[in-house]
C-alpha cells in the first residue's frame, strides 16, 4: 500500500521536475540523431536505444508529442519545430487509420497539443494552420468512432484492433479523440446522412468500460475485488452479450495488469474534468465515471508498494517470492517479477486529476507520492548514453518482448515511449501549477 506523504506539494518537487526536463532534452536530441522514419515508430529501448516493434504504430504520437511537451515546459523552440514538422510530415495516416483504437494516443498528443499551444498564445495564431489542426482532430474523432460494436443493453463500445468482439480498458484514455472532435462541433455521418453524436459515443464507451472492465467487489465472479480491471472484455458479436474477461498483456483475465489499471484511472479522471465543462449536465454518466475512477484509484493505492511504483501485474506468478511486497518500496532489481514504471507515470496523473476534481487530499497526495518516487533514481535515467527517460518499464511480458539483461529473465533497466511521454506530461501538469499557468487539459 502506498505510504501517502502528506507533506509533499508541487513546489517541493520543483527541483526534480527541472532535472527531469533537463535529462529529457538530451534524450530527445539523441533520438533525433539516431531515429529514421524508415525504422517505424520507436516503442521501447534495448540496451538503452529506442527500437521499433512491428505491431501497430501506436507510439508515433508519443514520440512527436514528447517534443511538444518539452517545448511547453521549457520554451525551447527547437522542440516545437521538431514536433510540429514531424507531425505534418508523418502523422496524417494516423488521422484516417480505421484499424486501431489509438487515435487519442497518436493524434491528441500531436495535433491536439499544437492546437492547445496556439490557443494559449504560445505559438503564432495562423488561421490556416489552426484550421489544419482542427480538421485533423475532427476527422480523427469521427474515424475512431466508426470502430463501433453494440452491446445487448443498447449501448456500445469502440472495439480494439483485435476485432469487433474486443473492448480494451486502454481505450478509455484514447476516448479523448472523440471528446475533442465533439468540442470542435463535429459529428460522424452515417448511412442515409445519419448524424451520429460523438458525445453519445463517448458516453456509451465510458459506460461500457466502467461496467465490464472495472470490478466493484459485488460478486461478479470469484475474483471480483473492488477496483481491479480486466485488460480485455469479450463480447458475442451476434447479440452483444458480454462473455468473459481476457488479458493480452497481463498475467491472466482474473488478475490486474497495472498499466491497464492506470489507463482507467487517468482516462476516467480526465473525462470527469471534461464533462464538468459541458453546458448540459450528465449526472448519471458522471456518477458512473466517478465510481470507476474512485474504485481504480483506491485499488492502485492499496495494491502498490509503499513508494507507489507498481509491479507489472498484481497476480504475477512469482510475486509471492518477494514476501510482503505491498508493505515495502518497489524493487526493480529483484530476481522474480518486474515493476512497470510506465503504469506509475500514467496512474499518478489519474490520482492527481481525480484528487483535484473531488478536492480529495488522499488521491492528490498519493499522486504526489508517486511523482516523488518516479522523478528520481532508480527510475529517472541520468545516464546520457541511455535514450530512455523513465527506466524499468514493461511492454508485453506474456510475449517476452522486454529485454531481460540477467540470467533471472526479469526485464529491467529499459524505457518505453508511452512511459516517457506520460512522465513528461505528468511533470508538465505539475510545473504549470508551480508556475501558476493555465491548468493542463487535453482539450483547449
Amino acid at each position: 500500500m502506498i505510504n501517502v506523504r502528506s507533506e509533499l506539494t508541487p513546489a517541493s518537487l520543483a527541483k526534480k521536475i527541472a532535472a527531469l526536463f533537463e535529462a529529457s532534452a538530451a534524450k530527445l536530441l539523441s533520438m533525433e540523431r539516431t531515429w529514421s522514419p524508415a525504422q517505424g515508430a520507436p516503442v521501447y529501448t534495448v540496451d538503452g536505444h529506442y527500437t521499433s516493434r512491428g505491431w501497430t504504430e501506436w507510439t508515433q504520437g508519443f514520440q512527436f508529442g514528447s517534443s511538444l511537451l518539452q517545448f511547453d515546459a521549457t520554451g525551447d523552440s527547437h522542440f516545437l519545430d521538431y514536433g510540429r514538422d514531424h507531425t505534418v510530415r508523418l502523422m496524417a495516416p494516423h488521422v484516417t487509420h480505421q484499424g486501431v483504437h489509438d487515435h487519442g494516443f497518436n493524434n491528441v498528443s500531436t495535433y491536439g497539443s499544437l492546437l492547445r499551444l496556439m490557443n494559449e498564445g504560445r505559438t503564432a495564431d495562423d488561421l490556416w494552420e489552426r484550421r489544419y489542426y482542427e480538421m485533423a482532430l475532427m476527422c480523427s474523432g469521427a474515424v475512431q468512432a466508426m470502430r463501433w460494436s453494440r452491446t445487448a443493453n443498447g449501448g456500445g463500445y469502440i472495439y480494439s484492433f483485435n476485432g469487433p468482439h474486443s473492448l480494451f480498458v486502454d481505450t478509455i484514455r484514447s476516448l479523448r479523440a472523440l471528446a475533442v472532435s465533439h468540442r470542435l462541433g463535429h459529428v460522424l455521418m452515417g448511412e442515409n446522412d445519419q448524424r451520429i453524436s460523438l458525445l453519445d459515443r463517448v458516453i456509451q464507451h465510458a459506460e461500457a468500460t466502467a461496467r465490464y472492465s472495472v470490478y466493484y467487489g459485488e460478486g461478479r465472479d470469484h475474483y471480483d475485488i473492488r477496483g481491479r480491471t480486466a485488460h480485455e472484455s469479450v463480447f458475442n458479436t451476434n447479440d452483444g452479450n458480454f462473455r468473459c474477461p481476457n488479458s493480452q498483456q497481463g498475467y491472466s483475465p482474473f488478475s490486474t495488469w497495472t498499466r491497464g489499471l492506470a489507463w482507467a484511472m487517468c482516462g476516467f479522471a480526465e473525462q470527469l474534468e471534461f464533462f464538468a465543462t459541458l453546458e448540459e449536465p450528465h449526472p448519471e454518466v458522471e456518477a458512473t465515471m466517478r465510481r470507476a475512477a474512485e474504485a481504480t484509484c483506491d485499488f492502485y493505492i492499496e495494491h502498490s508498494p509503499t513508494d507507489g511504483i507498481p509491479y507489472w501485474d498484481t497476480g504475477a506468478p512469482n510475486l509471492y517470492k518477494l514476501g510482503d511486497w505491498a508493505l515495502k518500496a518497489s524493487d526493480p532489481f529483484n530476481p522474480y517479477e518486474p515493476v512497470d514504471s510506465s503504469a506509475a507515470a500514467i496512474g499518478a496523473q489519474g490520482l492527481l486529476r481525480l484528487g483535484r476534481y473531488l478536492k480529495n487530499e488522499r488521491y492528490w497526495q498519493a499522486g504526489l507520492t508517486v511523482c516523488d518516487s518516479l522523478f528520481a533514481e532508480p527510475y529517472l535515467s541520468t545516464d546520457p548514453g541511455h535514450q530512455g527517460l523513465i527506466l524499468h518499464a514493461v511492454y508485453h511480458r506474456p510475449n517476452g518482448w522486454d529485454r531481460a539483461p540477467g540470467a533471472d529473465g526479469v526485464p529491467r533497466g529499459e524505457a518505453c515511449m508511452w512511459g516517457d511521454y506520460h512522465a513528461r506530461e505528468l511533470a508538465l501538469y505539475l510545473l504549470r501549477m508551480i508556475e501558476d499557468r493555465r491548468y493542463l487539459t487535453f482539450w483547449s
